[in-house]
């Protein structure tokens, strides 16, 4: 039980990121506060034998490299911007073009890429980062403190912030899961508790449709394979090259509800997803091509998956989305529980 804590590596400005392992009963998690990184998450399976279900690398140089948001926190704004630019409060704020014309995961640095302030206790990782007025075009000083618990088989993710001028916010984990810590995600069963998605068009922006779930290959609301209709022909999984889309969670946003539900038929290992956020973008690993290797294994196409619980993307630019707007003297506060099970 508790935290350990050891050195990670050396940053190329010579800051050096540390590694911090909380363990809980037969649940362990590996962080770094590079990133909030969850570089390992080792949970077992129907016979007892524990086994690391998430991408990422042994080392820091790993993540330093060109990778795709393994296991990290995204902020200022997680998902897309489009145009890399939004109106507040009749001010435009360009932004950098880190996706074709728009603007992805924060920017070119954003939270995924930062040395976050930590701090150990108890069951907790407290990990904090001031961005400042303009990083990445964003508006306004905004302290931002993301806490990982691990408590049981309980797995969470608390997050906070407060700024000084109005901002847009939107901070979720990257995290890939592959519950059989090899091979494809194709076989996992999910369940989305979620009627409705938001469909997206050219670059995967949204195009302010809340569409209806019904009758298509989106339809997740009974447990179903994740393969069983990922070569449809639907204009959404065209669009994405598999599954890339947010998903609109049943029930009051701000309120902790489930999600979604994975489970693994073969390791018998599953988890689910309990959020306050109102949507959650399932992404199949559609981008991942080989090139990477960590932990002993090679990511391939459709090697793990994503979960994000997230505002909707591009919702500064789409007033029908719900507000991702924080103004000082509010408070930012989100989370998102993982509860791990195996049979």
């Amino acid at each position: 039980m508790g935290i350990e804590k050891r050195p990670f590596g050396a940053l190329p400005e010579g800051c050096v990121a540390d590694l911090f392992t909380l363990t809980s009963g037969e649940v362990e998690a590996q962080i770094t506060n590079y990133g909030g990184i969850v570089t390992s998450l080792k949970v077992p399976d129907a016979k007892g034998e524990k086994g690391d279900i998430v991408h990422g690398f042994e080392t820091l140089d790993g993540y330093l490299g060109k990778q795709p948001y393994f296991g990290c926190i995204v902020g200022r704004f997680a998902n897309r911007i489009s145009g890399a630019r939004f109106t507040l409060d009749g001010k435009e704020y360009p932004l950098a073009k880190n996706d074709g014309e728009n603007s992805l995961h924060g920017g070119l640095r954003g939270f995924d890429k930062v040395l976050w302030d930590a701090e150990a206790k108890g069951d907790s990782l407290k990990l904090t980062y001031l961005s400042r007025d303009g990083e990445e075009g964003y508006p306004g000083n905004l302290k931002a403190t993301v806490t990982y618990s691990l408590k049981g088989s309980e797995f969470s993710i608390d997050y906070e912030a407060t700024t000084n001028k109005p901002t847009v916010l939107n901070l979720t984990n990257h995290t890939y899961f592959n519950l059989s810590c090899g091979g494809d995600i194709l076989g996992h069963e999910l369940t989305l508790d979620a009627d409705y998605f938001t469909p997206a068009g050219k670059g995967l922006i949204p195009t302010g449709e809340v569409r209806s779930v019904a009758g298509t290959p989106m339809d997740f609301r009974q447990p179903n394979r994740v393969g069983a209709r990922i070569e449809s022909r639907h204009e959404q999984l065209v669009c994405g090259g598999g599954y890339d889309c947010n998903w609109v969670v049943n029930g009051d946003a701000g309120r902790l509800r489930r999600a979604a539900t994975v489970r693994d038929p073969v390791s018998c290992r599953a988890f689910v997803v309990l959020t306050t956020q109102p949507g959650i973008q399932f992404y199949t690993g559609n981008f991942l091509d080989g090139t990477l290797r960590g932990k002993g294994r090679v990511y391939t196409r459709r090697s793990g998956l994503c979960l994000e619980t997230q505002h909707y993307p591009d919702s500064p630019n789409q007033p029908g989305f719900p507000s991702s707007v924080l103004r000082p003297g509010e408070k930012y506060h989100e989370k998102t529980v993982f509860r791990f099970h195996a049979g």
